[in-house]
């Protein structure tokens, strides 16, 4: 596969003309304009035929089914829009929904099935206005090296990785007037964890990682370096936890869960050089100036006789919750919160947060955006500063009367034929 430019030359060649008019834009800072109705000053216009390539740098991802109708290109279905991207990091997204004679209903996702906007709707000639922020990244490490990314990686999670923004217009019908973005340098909160964290790239698995940028307002980015099948050591030689601290400044957090798989070792010491790993990743985050957060691993669906949670993790939930108390390290006891979950749902319907009727780990969007809501509830009890970016319209979560799960009313995303193998 041939390397993608980092803006394509069509994009370029376009914002350049804008940037004449616009002197305040810039390489970083660019728009498009979807409504087809002519030219817009500092905006590409685009047309429902432009797939995706790199040399116009923006575009499609192919197979969408769309309309564009005078002031935006709307859908009955979900659909894919990429960027090229002049450099990884933070970018602010505003996002102008609206079409002139149809209402839409909008959802959106940010590269692999983020949740960044949730149900904005508009009446027919209505607009209106969502920001959130993206966090982007490739595998290259700030002084050298690369992040050792795996085969799922490649071929399955490009989009983590690759020098693109990617954006999934999701609803009952999504219609999209204008995106403007632009580099932004904000605090960042760094997600490290395992397969119940990490960006699941297909339906129906999700977690409560790609769930959390919701939840928190456009002052703030999310950065989610989990990976499946994850634990803490593999995770620091790979160059995942380096990655991150390339980047740390002040005031940034950085939030820790593993142990589902770490317990699987074998080793006689294996608890003890877990412990040791999660004291080491607090003291290195603290010396960069950073905040850590210690998360105890999501509970499984492991229902005693008693109707109630067994907590199967054999110490390493305790661990956990062991090296933050010697710390004086915040923790959020994610085994304990999402137990209490699950009990509310009772053992019978306690699949409905599961990916699979068999799963007992795995959640689909519905749970892990229940879970998610305990890492924000946590975030609250444990009094971080970054309670203070919590959005507005998060009244609180309460476990045991969580939201129902017939209520909940994202759907699916659509599958992507761009998913394709990520050099390295």
């Amino acid at each position: 596969m041939e390397p993608k430019p980092r803006i394509g030359a069509f994009v370029a060649a376009v914002l350049l003309s804008a940037w004449v008019q616009a002197p305040a834009a810039g390489p970083s800072r660019f728009g498009f304009d979807f409504s087809g109705a002519g030219p817009s000053a500092g905006r590409v216009p685009v047309a429902p035929g432009m797939s995706y390539s790199g040399e116009r740098g923006f575009g499609f991802e192919p197979g969408a089914e769309l309309v564009q109708t005078g002031c935006a290109i709307t859908s009955d279905k979900p659909f894919y829009f990429h960027i090229a991207l002049p450099e990884e990091g933070a970018y602010r997204v505003v996002v102008t929904f609206g079409d002139c004679a149809s209402a839409t209903d909008n959802t959106v996702f940010a590269e692999l099935r983020r949740l960044m906007v949730e149900g904005v709707r508009t009446g027919p000639g209505a607009s209106a206005a969502a920001t959130f922020i993206v966090h982007t990244r490739t595998p290259a490490i700030p002084g050298g090296g690369r992040v050792r990314i795996n085969g799922r990686e490649r071929t399955l999670e490009p989009w983590a990785w690759d020098d693109r923004l990617s954006l999934e217009f999701n609803g009952a019908r999504p219609g999209v007037r204008s995106i403007d973005v632009e580099k932004v340098d904000v605090p960042t909160v760094y997600l490290l964890g395992d397969s119940t964290v990490c960006d699941q790239a297909r339906e129906p698995y999700s977690s409560w990682g790609q769930m959390l940028p919701r939840f928190l307002k456009p002052e703030v980015a999310v950065a989610n370096g989990a990976q499946s099948g994850d634990a803490i050591a593999p995770a620091l030689s790979a160059g995942r936890f380096a990655k991150f601290w390339a980047h740390m400044k002040p005031g940034d957090h950085l939030f820790v869960q593993y142990g589902h798989n770490d317990m699987k070792s074998s080793a006689p010491d294996a608890l003890q050089t877990y412990a040791a790993n999660l004291g080491l990743v607090v003291d290195r985050t603290r010396g960069l100036g950073g905040i850590p957060v210690l998360v105890t691993s999501v509970s499984r669906r492991t229902f005693g006789p008693d109707g109630r949670i067994a907590d199967s993790f054999g110490g390493y939930t305790d661990a956990v919750r062991a090296v933050a108390g010697e710390k004086g390290c915040a923790l959020i006891d994610l085994q304990a919160c999402s137990a209490r979950f699950y009990e509310a749902l009772g053992e019978r319907r306690s699949h409905l947060a599961f990916a699979t009727m068999q799963e007992g780990t795995h959640h689909n969007s519905y749970g892990s955006y229940e879970i998610a809501q305990c890492v924000v509830m946590g975030i609250r009890l444990a009094r971080l500063d970054l309670a203070g970016l919590i959005r507005d319209d998060f009244g609180g979560f309460d476990p045991s009367r969580p939201d129902p799960p017939e209520h909940f009313r994202i759907l699916r995303s659509p599958p992507a034929a761009r998913i394709t193998p990520l050099e390295d």
